[in-house]
């Protein structure tokens, strides 16, 4: 094992922790009084961009560069942050909008200062009353306490901090699919360009950002930007969290600096399989994500271009182990049956190719596959997202289709003799 395991933070949060008095007594809102004292919104924009904090929430663009992209001369701006974390096996952001909800307001306040935004939004899943419930009293918290509407801390700058919940659609969590819930219309992606930071939220310049992204500023304007980025390699800069789950001994939420191996945080950080039985293969990052498996990327680093280097991404930062009793079938037309069920049905390479692979799926599953099945799952697939490779090339507005073709692509890379097997089994019992 690596020394590079110790930097995994394990540390039990205090019972009030989502309060503004135990927040301020362990330095929060500092950063803030720091921005609005000592720092130019510029200089705040060049913090964040010098820390090389790529976002958190399943593209890992640059955020600095993000915010760069916003017009000069357009206002009003809208900063929303995205707390719709629908992708299976994420639970991260739940416990940073329940248990830490005013490092995320600390966070929107100097980063709205930053970007001259005068009102945000935090949009979180409908499915998350508790956490939604502890972010609004937080809000409530900081305005009491001036931290939040007119003339912040006698700064002159203003801010209104606005909660909503989504209905619980998957698809609400693609960031222009936000949008139109927001502006209460069907969740339903845009065509872009044009791009939100152009004309996102009522057609005004947007940026949007996960809760995780924006729970760091705090630090980085803290501490600086150049701090930041001396965490962890060059382009996975800082620390992230990752939601561990499925066959591990020790499942949880996890906070590391990116880095160590995938054996590090499965076999360590996770304490290995129940019963010792053998690792199968994981998802690295949320359901989206084409699977790993131990004999090619057990040792490969954790970091988001070694990830994507070997095919696939750190996406929502969700982790699923899967030992081996697990029928990778199952697996995947479990995985695929929710994608088809979430599809808005806007795309028709979408609405009707992911039904259409977890009916194969569901046929191949329940004993009555075919051997055609095997190139029919492939054609289908290549009908969603061309040449089958990744990052994966889109047929659909957004990456909702392609997402159900990587368990797809992953059993029949990695397990097809299993997908075949299935398939001899119900061609001998349709026989007998």
């Amino acid at each position: 094992m690596t020394d590079r395991i110790l930097t995994v933070r394990m540390e039990a949060h205090p019972e009030d922790s989502h309060t503004l008095a135990t927040y301020e007594a362990t330095g929060g809102y500092q950063a803030l009084r720091k921005a609005l004292t000592s720092m130019t919104p510029d200089d705040v924009k060049a913090e964040v961009k010098a820390s090389n904090i790529r976002g958190r929430g399943g593209a890992g663009f640059p955020t600095g560069v993000k915010w760069g992209f916003l017009p000069d001369d357009l206002r009003p701006r809208y900063l929303v942050v995205n707390g719709d974390e629908s992708e299976p096996g994420t639970f991260k952001d739940r416990i940073l909008l329940e248990r830490d909800p005013h490092q995320l307001v600390e966070g929107i306040i100097i980063s709205s200062y930053g970007l001259d935004v005068h009102h945000a939004f935090v949009y979180i899943r409908g499915e998350y009353p508790k956490p939604a419930r502890r972010v609004q009293h937080a809000i409530d918290e900081a305005y009491a306490a001036g931290y939040l509407g007119s003339d912040i801390l006698g700064s002159g700058f203003s801010l209104d901090i606005t909660v909503h919940l989504g209905g619980g659609a998957y698809i609400c969590g693609e960031e222009t699919a936000l949008l139109n819930s927001l502006e209460g219309r069907r969740g339903e992606p845009r065509i872009k360009p044009p791009f939100p930071a152009v004309a996102g939220l009522y057609a005004k310049p947007t940026i949007v950002n996960n809760v995780e992204t924006i729970s760091n500023v705090p630090w980085i304007v803290a501490n600086g930007g150049s701090a930041y980025a001396a965490i962890g390699p060059e382009r996975s800069a800082g620390t992230r969290m990752f939601s561990l789950s499925g066959h591990v001994n020790r499942p949880g939420d996890y906070e590391i600096v990116m880095g160590m191996t995938w054996r590090d945080l499965i076999y360590g950080i996770g304490g290995g399989i129940p019963g010792d039985r053998a690792l199968k293969t994981w998802i690295p990052g949320g359901a989206s994500a084409p699977w790993f498996v131990p004999d090619e990327h057990l040792d490969t680093p954790v970091t988001i271009d070694d990830v994507g280097a070997n095919g696939s991404m750190l996406g929502s930062g969700a982790v699923i182990v899967m030992d081996e009793t697990t029928d990778v079938v199952a697996a995947a037309h479990r995985i695929v049956k929710f994608f088809a069920h979430e599809s808005c049905g806007q795309c028709t390479p979408c609405r009707e190719g992911t039904t259409w692979l977890e009916r194969v799926l569901w046929r191949i599953l329940n004993g009555a596959g075919r051997p055609s099945d095997l190139d029919l799952l492939l054609d289908i697939c290549d009908n969603i997202s061309p040449g089958l490779r990744w990052p994966p090339a889109m047929t659909t507005i957004c990456p909702l289709g392609p997402s159900a073709v990587s368990p797809i692509t992953s059993i029949m890379r990695h397990f097809r003799d299993e997908v075949e097997a299935k398939i001899r089994t119900s061609e001998g019992a349709s026989v007998g």
